[in-house]
């Protein structure tokens, strides 16, 4: 990069701490917020996240805090990595330091509940922000991964190709290969939904089913993903690139990914209280999946996987029930 760029990641779980090792590793100052004053600390003191990349070192162009108002100081690039039902929240603490004039990076993959707004919107709303102004990184973006600078590559969608541009180099590293689109309604929608359908992978290992039921439902899960999407807008293609298969395809193969080992403990049978009380990391596709229904409803697509694991995480339904009532539609062509 010919400057040095200044950036505030907001979150220090798992992938905001990798992205802000990323961007760090591309030559950025970073500042990454913290929410407890004694992981701040420890990341900055240690030079690792003791809690979420344990044993991991740290950039030394890697700083961290628990004021948002320090780290979000001088920065040109504010990078959201919380989680999204905690979003507008958050945002409203922070919003007398936020800069107008930044771009805005969110690495959330989620929609949010009531609204059903993706979270590049909300940030635009709460922040009094341009839409043009927050890009969104989606992909095949298994923290751990990437933290261990295994190859990857993701995608970077703003409809400001410009501002694009400018993320993409700034997360350009060695081990992450970004790509530039325009089409941030798909490539939020393929983010939040493949949640969901990771969700209904993990259920059905969790019953025991094997490659035939994982293939069928990620198949299936992307045509639901993609119906959607173009309902609301998006170019089909991109449910075709890193944003939709590639992401869906890694969420649901990786025991790395929280929401299909989530659904696995659904699948053998456990209660949602139970698995939320023993799982401490945060798997989206549990709220996210009554956002994603709500916006299928709003758009009159037919939606039957993401129903059907709202059904069994919100309403009781046992899942070899919804297994059954599935396998008993209706015969249509594909």
């Amino acid at each position: 990069m010919s400057t040095t760029r200044r950036v505030a990641v907001l979150g220090a779980g798992s992938w905001g701490t990798t992205f802000s090792k990323v961007v760090a590793d591309a030559g950025a100052d970073v500042m990454l917020w913290a929410r407890r004053p004694e992981l701040a600390e420890a990341i900055q003191v240690r030079r690792e996240n003791p809690d979420y990349l344990p044993g991991l070192r740290l950039p030394d162009r890697l700083r961290a805090t628990s004021d948002a108002r320090e780290a979000l100081s001088g920065a040109d690039l504010v990078v959201i990595a919380v989680p999204s039902q905690t979003l507008r929240d958050n945002l409203g603490r922070w919003q007398p330091s936020l800069p107008l004039d930044a771009t805005y990076v969110s690495l959330m993959k989620g929609i949010e509940l009531g609204t059903a707004k993706r979270m590049s919107e909300v940030i635009a709303e709460v922040a009094g922000v341009a839409g043009e102004q927050v890009a969104v990184v989606s992909g095949p973006n298994l923290a751990h991964e990437i933290a261990q600078e295994q190859p990857a590559a993701t995608v970077v969608a703003c409809t400001d190709h410009h501002r694009a541009v400018v993320v993409q180099r700034a997360c350009r590293t060695a081990y992450l290969r970004p790509y530039t689109n325009t089409d941030v309604v798909g490539c939020e929608l393929g983010g939040a939904i493949k949640n969901v359908i990771a969700l209904a992978v993990g259920i059905a290992g969790g019953m025991g089913f094997g490659d035939n039921t994982r293939a069928s439902l990620i198949t299936r899960g992307l045509a639901e993903m993609a119906r959607l999407g173009v309902s609301l807008g998006a170019e089909p293609g991109t449910f075709a690139g890193l944003a939709g298969l590639g992401d869906l395809v890694a969420t649901c193969s990786s025991p790395l990914s929280r929401n299909r080992t989530f659904g696995e403990r659904l699948g053998r049978g456990q209660r949602l209280a139970q698995v939320l009380d023993e799982t401490r990391q945060i798997a989206e596709g549990v709220k996210t999946c009554r956002s994603v229904l709500d916006l299928g409803q709003r758009a009159e697509v037919d939606m039957p996987i993401t129903a059907a694991v709202v059904r069994i995480c919100h309403e009781g339904a046992s899942a070899s029930a919804i297994v059954r009532s599935m396998m008993a539609r209706q015969a249509k062509a594909e």
